[in-house]
C-alpha cells in the first residue's frame, strides 16, 4: 500500500489557484454532500467548532471519494492536537494563531519524527493504513503540509520571519482577527483592514510563498485572487445553508 499523494500540496508546489470551502457543520454528509461539488479543498474547522477526532474520521471518510482534499484546523498549536489529527490520516494542517517564527517552528517540529521534530511515533495508524504502508515512517513527512494562520497585526509584522522557517508550506490569513487585532472588530472591509490583507500577500509573493485567505463574498474573493492569494475559501457549508433557507423561505412571504 502506497502512501497517499497530497494533491492540495502538490498544488500549492505548481502556483495552481485552489478554490475551497470552510466545513464547519461537524457531518459526514455534509462533507460527503460538499466533497463532490467541485471544490479543490474543503477545511474541517475544530477551532471554532465542536468537532472532535472521531467525528473528523468519518468526514474524511466521506470526503474521500470528491475532488476535494482535506484540510484541518486544530483548535490551537498543540503538539498533542497535531499529533492526533496526523495519525487519523491529515495531511494538511492550518496552525492558527502564529505569532511568530518560534511558534511556527514548533508547528513544523510537531508534524516530524525525531530526530526532525517531536511527533510521537506510531505505524500503525490511519495514516499509515493500519500498518499496510510499511515506509510511513520514512516518508510521512513528503506529503505533510504545514500552512500557518496569521491572525494579528504583530504577527504580520514579523510575516517574512514567520513565512521564512523551513518547512512552513503557506502562509493563511485571517481577516476576521487581523481587522480585530487592528481595531476594526467586525469590519474586514475597512480600508486599513483591506491595505494589510494586500500588504501581506505582497511580502509573501516576494517571498514565493503561496498564501491563503477566507473571503466573506464573491467580490472579496475575486480581489484577493487578482492581489495573487493561491488558494481561498470562498464560503462556509453552515452559510450556505443559512443564506439558503433564508432566502428560501422569504422567497414565499
Amino acid at each position: 500500500m502506497k502512501l497517499p499523494k497530497n494533491n492540495f500540496k502538490a498544488g500549492l508546489a505548481n502556483g495552481d489557484l485552489q478554490i475551497g470551502l470552510w466545513s464547519t457543520l461537524c457531518s459526514n454528509i455534509v462533507a460527503e454532500i460538499i466533497g463532490h461539488s467541485g471544490f479543490e479543498w474543503v477545511l474541517l474547522d475544530t477551532e471554532h467548532t465542536p468537532n472532535e477526532t472521531p467525528g473528523l474520521v468519518s468526514q474524511m471518510q466521506a470526503l474521500a471519494g470528491g475532488s476535494a482534499s482535506v484540510l484541518v484546523r486544530p483548535a490551537w498549536n498543540d503538539t498533542v492536537l497535531i499529533k492526533r489529527l496526523l495519525d487519523i490520516g491529515v495531511q494538511t494542517l492550518l496552525i492558527p494563531f502564529v505569532q511568530n517564527a518560534e511558534e511556527a517552528a514548533a508547528a513544523v517540529a510537531a508534524t516530524r519524527y525525531p530526530p526532525e521534530g517531536v511527533r510521537g511515533v506510531t505505524g500503525s495508524g490511519r495514516a499509515a493504513g493500519y500498518g499496510r504502508v510499511k515506509d510511513y515512517l520514512h516518508t510521512a513527512a513528503d506529503e505533510i503540509c504545514v500552512i500557518v494562520q496569521i491572525e494579528t497585526g504583530d504577527a504580520l509584522g514579523q510575516l517574512k520571519e514567520i513565512a521564512s522557517v523551513p518547512g512552513v508550506d503557506a502562509v493563511f490569513i485571517g481577516p476576521s482577527d487581523l481587522s480585530a487585532s487592528l481595531g476594526h472588530l467586525g469590519n474586514p472591509s475597512h480600508p486599513e483592514a483591506q491595505a494589510a490583507l494586500k500588504s501581506a500577500i505582497e511580502q509573501l509573493n516576494e517571498l514565493g510563498k503561496p498564501a491563503g485567505i477566507l473571503a466573506f463574498n464573491h467580490d472579496d474573493a475575486k480581489r484577493y485572487i487578482d492581489w495573487g492569494y493561491r488558494f481561498v475559501a470562498v464560503g462556509s457549508d453552515q452559510s450556505v445553508l443559512a443564506k439558503g433557507t433564508s432566502a428560501l423561505a422569504a422567497s414565499f412571504k
